[in-house]
């Protein structure tokens, strides 16, 4: 069994464009933390990005 990277999958699912409402972890818990962050991280570039025209 292989143990869950919460910081990866929220990077990921930024990356496919799901919301950050899709958060599968328990609000309050520390993955919903952690997933929160990776989606943050991702999502932010990519909108800077978006802003500067690229």
């Amino acid at each position: 069994m292989t143990d869950r990277d919460p910081v990866a999958e929220g990077e990921r699912a930024a990356r496919d464009n799901s919301p950050a409402e899709a958060n599968p972890y328990l609000n309050g818990s520390d993955e919903h933390a952690l997933w929160a962050a990776g989606h943050e991280k991702v999502a932010g570039a990519i909108e800077a990005r978006k802003s500067r025209g690229r």
